[in-house]
């Protein structure tokens, strides 16, 4: 049984099902042949639906952070411009590169 986080030895949480899938041969073949040892196709597709979960997360709250940057620039924000950015990170790995490197 696959436990929750918040699951305990006494109180496990019960697990849930998801739709049946039904998907083109072809596409079924190409997935059994990535397979890795030990790994099952049902273990393929929930690894891959948890990424694509963390994908759509990172992605709403990467939009969410560009949505609020923008809105702080409309209201008169200070903004710098790129090529003023990319100097001052060029120069801090400039200066780590000599530390590290000599």
């Amino acid at each position: 049984m696959i436990r929750h986080r918040n699951a305990t030895a006494t109180h496990p949480v019960k697990t849930a099902t998801l739709p049946s899938l039904r998907v083109e041969p072809d596409l079924r073949q190409a997935a059994e042949s990535v397979l890795r040892e030990g790994e099952t196709l049902s273990s393929l597709i929930e690894t891959a639906l948890r990424e694509a979960i963390q994908r759509r997360r990172l992605n709403e709250e990467f939009l969410a952070r560009g949505l609020h940057a923008r809105a702080q620039t409309q209201q008169g924000h200070a903004t710098h411009p790129a090529a003023a950015v990319h100097a001052e990170l060029q120069q801090r790995l400039d200066r780590r590169r000599k530390a590290v490197l000599g």
